[in-house]
């Protein structure tokens, strides 16, 4: 063999390896992003359906001021919000904020809202029992939309946890997901 088929073949066999180390980083990254996240307290995962469970009782005692944020992904144009910045609520009790939607546009669009939680060690006590971010919305030129969220805060959510914050990213998911005609 000569020097140049052993230097290729060494060549080949180094970008083979990497492929496969680029490969493997591909599939790491998800797990990787959680632990990371997890470790630097943002973007609180919550669950994507409504919480079924008994009722609890009610914390008197215990206020815990819930913020609500609303962000538009940057393809978005809907003008979109909550009718009040924060509440106080008492764990256990079940509250409502409403969200409201507006499509500015010329044609109807289709959006679905991603909820997080923050601080992220917090979301696994926040249970929403009604969401507007289970389905996606559906708006006609000009249409406007109220849309409420109802939760409650664990009463098993830490002592030292007094504020919470429910921020939501609208998506523009028109073209994966084309509005249906209504023959209104």
């Amino acid at each position: 063999m000569s020097d140049d088929s052993i230097e290729t073949r060494k060549l080949v066999t180094r970008l083979v390896i990497a492929v496969v180390v680029m490969f493997a980083f591909g599939f790491a990254l998800v797990p990787l992003y959680d632990v990371m996240c997890k470790a630097l307290g943002i973007n609180g995962k919550t669950s994507g359906s409504a919480w079924q469970a008994g009722a609890q009782q009610v914390d008197e005692g215990r206020e815990v001021k819930v913020q609500f944020v609303a962000n538009n992904n940057i393809d978005m144009v809907w003008e979109f919000g909550p009718k009040s910045d924060q509440l106080v609520v008492h764990p256990g009790a079940v509250n409502e904020m409403v969200f409201v939607a507006h499509n500015p546009t010329d044609r109807p669009m289709t959006a679905q809202a991603v909820p997080s939680i923050a601080p992220s060690s917090a979301a696994t006590y926040f249970h929403k029992t009604e969401c507007f971010c289970f389905t996606q919305q559906v708006l006609k030129p000009g249409e406007r939309i109220e849309m409420p969220v109802r939760f409650i805060v664990d009463r098993d959510l830490p002592k030292d946890v007094r504020h919470l914050t429910l921020a939501y990213t609208l998506f523009d998911i028109t073209a994966r997901k084309p509005p249906i005609a209504s023959n209104d």
